[in-house]
């Protein structure tokens, strides 16, 4: 597998030498190997400092991704279950029509709750309380378990405040604990430390992102947040838990996750037996989304995760027993990302 890392750093270092990718990291199991681990540019592209295997990146809604998987772990502890009613465990989030929202619909978007609440700013997004009480006095705007409509957002705190009432430990905790810990992993925040803001790349946008004008409307991503990738600048921004979109870390954490998801795991540790991911991936009408992720990878369509704003990703093969993710910091169109996937492809790895 020598070459496929050869290959994939030759092709990093070029989309960056063609001003592609500003600072990208691209990490892939296989069978519990890791047989990807390569990075090229600059973190900062004011500084010039070079990106290296242990740079953070904003990540955005890959943080989905993880939280899905706490998710499912909570419920193969038994603490929760898919058709649990949130209000069971949260009571106050049952007001205005919403004692009947189950679990599985915060998981698979139809909770009706996708725009955020009226009223705030960047000082209640920091402000975990705060949010979930806003959160709970929300009324749907879609009718529960019937409509798929995104949370961007919201999903973070509506996932994450419920698990927290059944376990006990704020979401940070239970990050480092359920993931991190078992996989020796120390490269994922949501909610950044001081002491890593140094590690941390600064994003730029390749993307021509018109200003949203402002309203008193309800958005699923305000228009105060944009751009996205000048709030994840901010350090409010980074020190905040938002459970949905503001996660920092890097591509071997990432692809490490996943690769703990798939048949055998990695380094012995598997955190959701092959039947729990199975039942995460079912989608039963009306909806129109799993519980958590979503499906498709360049090396199955039966793959699983999540992408996040700007290209970075992160995805589980089963089938093929793999496992990749790619973090950057140059917002962009995907098409480098295609141009990575198609190495992967070209070298066999999937063909049985």
């Amino acid at each position: 597998m020598t070459t496929i890392q050869q290959t994939i750093q030759s092709l990093l270092d070029q989309l960056v030498k063609e001003g592609e990718e500003r600072g990208v990291q691209v990490a892939a199991y296989l069978e519990g190997e890791l047989i990807v681990d390569a990075w090229a540019g600059v973190a900062d592209s004011c500084s010039d400092k070079p990106v290296t295997g242990e740079t953070l990146f904003p990540v955005f809604s890959v943080t989905k991704g993880l939280a899905a998987t706490m998710a499912h772990v909570l419920v193969d502890q038994g603490k929760i279950g898919y058709e649990t009613c949130l209000a069971e465990v949260w009571p106050e989030f049952g007001a205005n029509g919403k004692s009947g929202i189950t679990f599985r619909q915060a998981l698979n978007h139809t909770a009706g709750l996708a725009n955020m609440p009226m009223g705030i700013g960047h000082e209640e997004l920091g402000d975990w309380e705060a949010m979930c009480r806003a959160i709970a006095d929300e009324r749907p705007i879609s009718v529960p378990g019937i409509e798929t409509v995104y949370h961007a957002i919201t999903f973070g705190w509506i996932v994450g405040e419920t698990m927290r009432r059944v376990d006990g430990r704020p979401f940070a905790q239970m990050l480092d604990e359920v993931i991190c810990k078992p996989l020796g992993i120390d490269s994922v925040f949501v909610g950044l430390p001081e002491s890593r803001d140094a590690d941390t790349a600064f994003l730029e946008s390749a993307l021509a992102e018109s200003p949203l004008p402002a309203t008193d409307q309800p958005q699923t991503v305000p228009a105060w947040l944009q751009p996205l990738h000048t709030w994840m600048n901010r350090t409010d921004a980074r020190r905040a838990c938002i459970p949905a979109s503001n996660g920092i870390m890097n591509a071997r954490a990432v692809a490490k996750h996943y690769a703990a998801l798939v048949p055998g795991g990695v380094d012995g540790i598997e955190l959701l037996s092959p039947k729990r991911v199975q039942l995460a991936l079912e989608i039963p009408e009306p909806a129109t989304r799993p519980l958590g992720y979503t499906l498709g990878g360049f090396s199955s369509p039966e793959a699983f995760g999540h992408a996040g704003f700007g290209g970075s990703q992160g995805f589980a093969d089963t089938k093929h027993r793999f496992a990749f993710s790619i973090a950057r910091n140059r917002m962009g169109d995907g098409k480098s990302y295609q141009r990575i996937a198609d190495e992967f492809l070209r070298a066999g790895i999937f063909s049985s």
